[in-house]
């Protein structure tokens, strides 16, 4: 007979030329078949997810050897388990055993991130202001619009700096993580509740994405949620983009699959609040929210038709929105202005240059901007064009969706890296997930006239060219204030201070300007430096000179041959920067 039953293992027998019986044909036995080998992209992604879990570890090593010998010692009993699993993701024979592979890194990844926030879980500034939050939810206290400048005293905890010389003190997040965090700090009295909800979320949600994606995907889950010390960093801060994140993984995969038929369902409905309950955890999720809502219409109108793609589409709003609702009312109710203002302040407060982005060209690599207003102009634009692009060419964008809304942050002013990288896990869901064929039949408008591919690459080009004309008026535009700068020194102990700088600033626009003062040593602004001796206010085309004091009077000259060290004025009202240098040799 041509198929005997299976071996254990997952072996197929089969016989041929076996002993004759009862006058039947002499057959031998065939060597049996092995399951299936696993795919060479899931060892890949097997033995990528190891070699992410070396990234980072010798430093918790290090700073566990000094404080906490045990968990050193549970960290190297997990380097040898990245070891074996580096082996056994190269020798395992069968898909199965792979995947217990993946399970097996998986866990070394938990283990190695409990051991990190054991050793670190004090928090930054988004961490102390959800702890804190969270205790005044406790106490029946309102969150928004209440300044806490004591929470950063400690010179840990960071302080976003706004252009207009203040700084930010009050909780600017939708509430759902402070609420989270709320029971905790009932317990553990300290930023330890917020950061401990935000480590457990990212944990929650690497395990979750693992159990989503396809087997040869899921260890690229556990690298890129635990993996190459990036998102277990911002969890052990706090960051409630964290729980965004976790909040979205379940919305992402698969979301083509969302009302189907025309019915939601339970897994749509399950979707909706799981976004709507992200959209209430941080703003981040806000600029996907739309991006999904135009791929979802398109998709369910090339199956269903118009009509009913817009009742899927309006039932799924409509989950998400109630969800993001019931969880905002106690505080809207409480004072719906500062509420709202609190939820719109990383958007209005016009904090402090600070990133990656275009703006570097103004902030970094030149003297200045007077137009820095129209980075965030050419911010905007470009979101809309991004959306503009993916309503008219969805069969082609969609499958991007998850990445596209980021393009905008890297024409804004906080252009910072953690507004690209937290949402990562996003795109890998989205590649192993949503493959283009879904969108093969996705309706896109119709444009009179617009027809072949350059016509459309035309099109799409036009779309951007208002956020790059933008960009471009920020980056070549002149600085506002001309500069020239005086340092006083005091030689203390072997090295030299600065005590203070004598500042001569004359207004080249004709536009009143307030000047505030900080130094710049590299990437970030220092704190205020105190300004006396000239108008708070210059008038346009007025100069004056000012006696500039550095925090606590005096500041060390910085070490180097030559080092950058500069002096930045900054307005609120426009938006502007002037740099110069401080001449310290």
């Amino acid at each position: 007979m041509d198929d005997g039953p299976r071996a254990g293992g997952g072996l197929r027998l089969r016989w041929r030329d076996a002993p004759a019986v009862a006058g039947l044909p002499r057959t031998r036995p065939l060597a049996t078949e092995p399951a299936a080998a696993p795919q060479q992209l899931h060892r890949g992604m097997t033995l990528i997810a190891a070699i992410s879990l070396f990234i980072g570890t010798r430093d918790a090593w290090t700073r566990a050897m000094t404080s906490r010998p045990d968990v050193a010692g549970i960290i190297s009993v997990c380097y040898a388990g990245i070891l074996v699993a580096g082996v056994l993701a190269l020798t395992a024979r069968t898909r199965r055993a792979l995947t217990r592979v993946d399970a097996g890194v998986l866990a070394l990844a938990v283990v190695l991130v409990l051991c990190g926030y054991w050793l670190n879980h004090a928090g930054t500034d988004e961490g102390v202001l959800t702890a804190q939050a969270a205790h005044e939810i406790l106490h029946g206290h309102p969150i928004y619009g209440q300044p806490w400048p004591w929470l950063f005293d400690r010179s840990s905890v960071g302080i976003t700096k706004t252009m207009s010389g203040g700084a930010d003190y009050t909780y600017g997040y939708p509430p759902l993580t402070a609420l989270l965090a709320a029971p905790v700090h009932a317990v553990v009295h300290s930023t330890a509740a917020a950061t401990l909800v935000t480590t457990g979320a990212l944990l929650a949600g690497a395990v979750l994405l693992w159990w989503l994606l396809p087997a040869p995907w899921r260890s690229g889950a556990t690298a890129v949620c635990l993996g190459f010390g990036l998102l277990p960093a911002y969890a052990y801060a706090g960051y409630p983009a964290v729980l965004a994140l976790v909040l979205l993984i379940p919305v992402v995969v698969r979301w083509p699959d969302t009302g189907a038929g025309g019915r939601l369902g339970l897994p749509g409905v399950a979707r909706a609040l799981c976004l709507g309950a992200a959209c209430a955890s941080q703003q981040l999720a806000w600029f996907l929210t739309p991006f999904l809502l135009i791929g979802l219409y398109s998709v369910r109108r090339g199956d269903l038709g118009a009509r009913p793609a817009l009742g899927v589409v309006a039932r799924y709003t409509g989950t998400a929105a109630l969800t993001w609702a019931a969880i905002n009312a106690y505080f809207a109710t409480q004072d719906v202005h500062t509420w709202l203002h609190g939820l719109l302040l990383p958007l209005t407060q016009k904090a402090i240059l600070h990133g990656q982005g275009l703006m570097g060209i103004s902030y970094y690599f030149t003297a200045g901007s007077r137009h820095l207003d129209y980075y965030s102009y050419g911010s905007q634009l470009l979101l809309f064009g991004l959306l503009a692009a993916t309503l008219l060419f969805v069969r082609r964008l969609g499958p991007a969706i998850t990445v596209l809304p980021w393009l905008s942050f890297y024409l804004a002013t906080r252009s910072q890296d953690g507004y690209f990288l937290m949402m990562t896990p996003l795109w890998l869901a989205a590649a192993a997930t949503v493959p283009a064929s879904a969108f093969a039949s996705a309706w896109q408008p119709r444009i009179p006239h617009l027809t072949g591919h350059r016509a459309k690459a035309v099109l799409a080009v036009a779309l951007v060219t208002p956020a790059v004309v933008c960009a471009a008026v920020a980056a070549v535009s002149a600085p506002p204030l001309r500069m020239n700068v005086t340092p006083s020194f005091a030689e203390r102990a072997g090295h030299l201070d600065i005590t203070g700088l004598a500042v001569r600033v004359v207004n080249i626009t004709g536009t009143r300007l307030t000047p505030h003062f900080a130094s710049r040593l590299g990437q970030g602004a220092s704190d205020w430096w105190t300004a006396s001796g000239g108008p708070v206010t210059l008038a346009p085309h007025a100069s004056a000179t000012y006696d500039v004091k550095p925090p606590g009077g005096v500041r060390r000259v910085p070490g180097g041959s030559h080092p950058r060290f500069y002096l930045i004025a900054v307005t609120g009202t426009p938006m502007t920067i002037t740099s110069a240098r401080i001449p310290i040799s």
